[in-house]
């Protein structure tokens, strides 16, 4: 099995500032769960 090439990060959303995942699933109107690439991953220039 390979490991997960993104994971999960919370924000708000209005002011932008990155948030537990815990607590942008307490409050869903106001904040954003999304998945971030890890390192190296990401979109690269190539």
């Amino acid at each position: 099995m390979s490991k997960s090439k993104t994971f999960t990060l919370g924000r708000d959303s209005k002011t932008g500032q990155f948030i537990p995942v815990k607590d942008a699933k307490r409050r869903p109107n106001t904040t954003v769960v999304e998945r971030v690439p890890k390192p190296g991953y990401g979109d690269t220039k190539k």
